[in-house]
């Protein structure tokens, strides 16, 4: 259905595009705010399209911003460097509309107060913008995406200076994209793992604008100042087109959250170190699988702060506790030979997580709480680790 629908968009934008290049006066600009669902991963942050409605010349199309593509080559890959293409899609409004109302989300139209200069300048620009040349462009969740998007449309093409009387405080990139994924712990789990400390900054009232419902709380406030310093709204009318319905729905609550499943874990490893201390044994396997992961994950945070062209994964000050050297240190845990090698890397990760654990709330970057009980699983087994070799039970 989603390959369906791919070819739709380009086969409506063909016949559309150029049947007519000027709007008549009766019609409509719209700003559509779908909002958040829970039903996918990137639903949770709600979605932003035009709308061009004209009934003279009997058409009402949606200009959208967010088209991708998962069946593209590589395109994990590229999404995690942050090399991700996003394309200008064209759909029928009602078409459009249908598949928001399965998916349970709500759409709210702001129909925007423009001349018939500015209307026909966006459209225009809109025609530019989905020209086979121009349509793709490079995708960036926080400063280019497909609520970016409409907000420079509309701005560049208004006669006057769109001013903003923001109805909401500054606040973090991390504060405004983890109370959107409030409902999904693994999520807020796994985007503060990924997210360096340039996430932390806090963002500008403009840059808030980068998720739907800050756009259209926005635009409900701003208003179009002229060179004759006369201003009007920037929205004439708000319509509901749907109904939110998100909040008539159960959501799914689950008892393994990742705070939860961690002081598990700390907990199982807590125990099998004692047990360890008291019958003055080892077993090498556990700290070679635990350092393995950890290895792994600091793999991954290693490309996504230093290789990745995402813009808030960048600072990491997880990379103290989870990072690529890990891997080598699993191989000498491993080696009989290698015992007072391992010891030293024990007694540096050690000290290295201790003053972590120490001064955690003066590091520069928000953490997990769940986060804490897993450096310590590995604070843990260092220490263990160090107290054998000065003991002499190896």
């Amino acid at each position: 259905m989603k390959k369906i629908r791919f070819l739709l968009f380009f086969l409506l934008s063909i016949t559309a595009l150029h049947a007519q290049n000027k709007l008549s006066n009766e019609a409509e600009i719209s700003i559509l705010t779908s909002t958040p669902s829970e039903e996918e991963v990137f639903t949770v942050y709600g979605h932003t399209a035009i709308r061009i409605n004209d009934p003279i010349h009997n058409f009402d199309y949606i200009f959208n911003y967010g088209i991708f593509d998962f069946n593209k080559p590589n395109f994990i890959y590229r999404f995690a460097k942050g090399e991700t293409d996003y394309m200008l899609g064209v759909d029928d409004f009602q078409h459009y509309i249908i598949g928001y109302q399965l998916r349970g989300s709500g759409i709210i139209e702001q129909v925007l107060n423009l001349t018939t200069e500015e209307k026909e300048k966006i459209w225009t620009a809109l025609e530019i913008n989905y020209r086979p040349e121009n349509r793709i462009y490079r995708y960036n969740f926080f400063f280019d995406n497909c609520s970016t998007r409409p907000v420079v449309l509309v701005e560049k093409n208004v006669t006057g200076e769109v001013v903003y009387d923001y109805p909401y405080p500054p606040q973090t990139f991390r504060d405004l994209i983890n109370a959107c994924t409030e409902n999904k712990p693994w999520q807020t789990f796994g985007c503060d793992l990924a997210l360096g400390s340039s996430t932390d900054r806090m963002a500008t009232q403009h840059e808030e604008m980068f998720l739907p419902l800050y756009l259209m709380e926005a635009f409900e406030n701003a208003f179009i100042k002229s060179e004759d310093g006369s201003t009007r709204k920037l929205v004439k009318q708000t319509n509901i087109i749907v109904e939110d319905i998100s909040d008539e729905e159960d959501i799914k609550s689950t008892f393994f959250t990742p705070l939860i499943v961690c002081w598990g874990l700390f907990l199982f490893i807590l125990l099998l170190t004692i047990f360890e201390w008291k019958k003055k044994i080892y077993y090498p396997i556990i700290d070679f699988m635990l350092f393995f992961v950890a290895g792994i994950a600091g793999v991954v945070l290693f490309f996504l702060a230093f290789i990745s062209e995402h813009p808030g994964t960048t600072g990491n000050w997880l990379l103290l506790w989870l990072n690529p050297i890990h891997l080598f240190g699993a191989i000498l845990f491993m080696v009989k030979k290698a015992k007072k090698a391992a010891y030293y890397y024990h007694f540096i990760n050690f000290a290295v997580l201790t003053l972590m654990l120490l001064f955690w709330r003066f590091i520069p970057q928000h953490f997990n709480a769940a986060f804490i009980p897993l450096v310590s699983v590995i604070w843990v087994r260092s220490a263990y680790s160090v107290y054998r070799y000065k003991s002499g039970f190896r």
